[in-house]
């Protein structure tokens, strides 16, 4: 599989208000269920391509409110994590799963070396050279970005229901998650909690390492249970709640 987008595809990654004054960078590595032309629907059903396995639902929309509400930088992949998960590295069997849950992905079974250095080429490297090189660009302005990813997580998982709302996630830098979960404790308006439902050894956190940690940058991952924001309402709630939160927490630490 060579040349795997097309010119209808358009571009793997988009980039959102670029000239933030916010020194927040928003990364949204799941935020699009679409497939590329050549991919087709990689033998999953439409119920399948809809549901949390293809993407973060909420995820996107939610943050291009925080890109407003902060007046953030926003950089997202614009195709199915099924095609290639952008938070994972390539060389990780979860970068392009035979498996999602309880879906078997018949288009990821016992794809070629070839295949997977196609899909890599194609989506993964042009996401992750976007996010370096603005990185880079920021931090030779002397204006170090704030490394935050935005992800969703469904209710429901393998049968066992989640009661975790919004999950504060980091690997060891834990700067900023420390300084959010101290935040949203002085409420108690939703069960915060700190690396659920995953944490660093279910392998969710290569964005933060790769971008945020190597750079020495302040990061965390915020996951929202995608049934607290599955509409318009819910999302500005949300928004309104993790504007309030990230302001005291990147005030606390810049004192």
């Amino acid at each position: 599989m060579t040349g795997l987008l097309t010119e209808a595809d358009g571009s793997p990654v988009a980039v959102e208000n670029p000239e933030a004054l916010s020194p927040v960078l928003l990364v949204c590595e799941h935020a699009s269920r679409h497939l590329p032309e050549k991919m087709g629907s990689l033998g999953l059903s439409e119920d399948a391509l809809k549901s949390h396995i293809a993407w973060d639902p909420g995820a996107l929309a939610v943050s291009q409110l925080l890109v407003e509400s902060l007046d953030a930088a926003l950089i997202y992949q614009r195709f199915s994590r099924l095609v290639y998960d952008c938070n994972r590295p390539p060389e990780a069997e979860a970068a392009m799963p035979p498996v999602s849950e309880i879906f078997e992905i018949p288009g990821n079974a016992g794809i070629s070396a070839a295949e997977r250095m196609a899909r890599t080429q194609a989506l993964y490297v042009p996401f992750t050279n976007t996010l370096s090189d603005f990185i880079t660009t920021r931090k030779a302005a002397g204006r170090p970005p704030v490394l935050i990813t935005m992800h969703t997580f469904t209710p429901v998982y393998h049968g066992k229901q989640r009661d975790v709302e919004i999950g504060i996630l980091h690997d060891e830098d834990s700067r900023l998650a420390d300084a959010m979960l101290a935040a949203a404790g002085k409420t108690k308006r939703y069960a915060v909690r700190r690396n659920e439902p995953y944490g660093p050894a279910d392998g969710v956190t290569h964005t933060l390492i790769q971008h945020g940690l190597k750079n020495g940058l302040l990061n965390v991952m915020i996951e929202i249970r995608n049934d607290l924001v599955s509409n318009e309402i819910g999302q500005k709630v949300m928004v309104d709640y993790l504007t309030g939160i990230l302001g005291e927490s990147l005030s606390a630490l810049s004192q």
